[in-house]
Parts: C-alpha cells; structure tokens; sequence
C-alpha cells in the first residue's frame, strides 16, 4: 500500500451486498495490521435505490473518518456513478460491471469493465457479484492479501453461501489477474 491513506467505495443499489464487501474488506485489511474507517450511506428503499460503503485506510490512525477522493471506486449499477464519479482522484483504479454500469464518463481515469454480475450468474447465484468484485479489486490493487481476505470469507461466510463466495471470490481474481498482468 503506498499511500499512507486510501480511500475507496463500493457504490451500486441496496440489496447488492456492498456493505458486506466493505465490512469484509475493512475486517481483512484491520488482521494486517491497517486502520480502517467504515462508513455507508443508502436510499430508504431495501432495495433498489443508491447504496455505498465507503472505507478509509490508513498504515496509522485515520485522522478523518470519511473519504474525500476515492483511490478505488468499485461500481455494480449505473445508478452509483453520478454521486461517486466526481470524488475520484485523477488516477484513481475503476472497476465497473459491464452489464449493470455499461458507461463512465469520460476522462483518463485507469478504468476496468469487467463482467462482474454475469461471472456471479454463471457461478449459479446473482447475489455474488459483490464477492465477485471483491476478488477483482484485489487483484487489481493488491490492497490487501489474497490469503487475509480469504480468511475473512471463511469466517464471515453463511455456511450456505462459503463455497459459493470462495468460488466468486476466485473468479474475481481470475477476471483481474490478465488485467493486472498486461499494466504491469
């Protein structure tokens, strides 16, 4: 991690798993040692309307709980882009279902359509693709490592959903790691 502060979203609708991301992220980022601030915000609908989990992380203590400019934006429907899209950083990491967010604005942000939401289909189960994108961001930014996040899926996991967020976890991985490969 070579900022001494990150700051990321998971933007998407509620009822896509967002939080659990986070809170997943933010618990395998905390076991190596990193200080996390979590924070969501969401529409009154369950489901369906704007919904985001936000993480900042820092190698100290985080001196300012909520993010400002993103460094990884992680967007899983349309519907996020208008309120996360002006708080990027110039060279911020984006990753976007392609089915679900199709279009960015444009600019020079590094950004990755990747098919998120139809790699959790072809898994057997829609409500993956958070885990999904997970294990792309992860390959994408190495954020975190493959082994701490792992574990945090193996504990966090319903035992109905464990080999099931193991394998979408991998798939992400698999989708990012050509990715990750040609820009290095």
């Amino acid at each position: 991690m070579p900022h001494s502060r990150i700051e990321l979203r998971f933007g998407g609708t509620g009822g896509q798993g967002l939080i659990l991301s986070g809170k997943m992220l933010a618990d395998a980022l905390a076991s190596e040692g990193k200080h996390v601030a979590q924070s969501q915000t969401y529409e009154p609908t369950s489901r369906g309307g704007f919904c985001n989990a936000d993480l900042v992380v820092a190698n100290g203590e985080v001196d300012y709980p909520l993010p400002i400019a993103f460094d990884y934006l992680v967007l899983l429907d349309k519907l996020a882009v208008k309120p996360s899209w002006p708080r990027i950083k110039p060279d911020a990491l984006v990753i976007a279902d392609t089915r679900l967010c199709p279009e960015l604005p444009d600019g020079s942000t590094p950004r990755h359509h990747l098919p998120l939401s139809r790699t959790a289909l072809e898994l057997g189960n829609e409500r993956v693709t958070n885990i999904v994108a997970l294990g792309a961001l992860i390959a994408l930014s190495g954020i975190c490592k493959r082994q701490s996040i792992e574990r945090v899926v193996r504990t966090g996991s319903p035992r109905a959903f464990l080999d099931l967020n193991l394998d979408a976890l991998a798939a992400g991985y698999a989708l990012a790691t050509p990715v990750a490969a040609a820009a290095s």
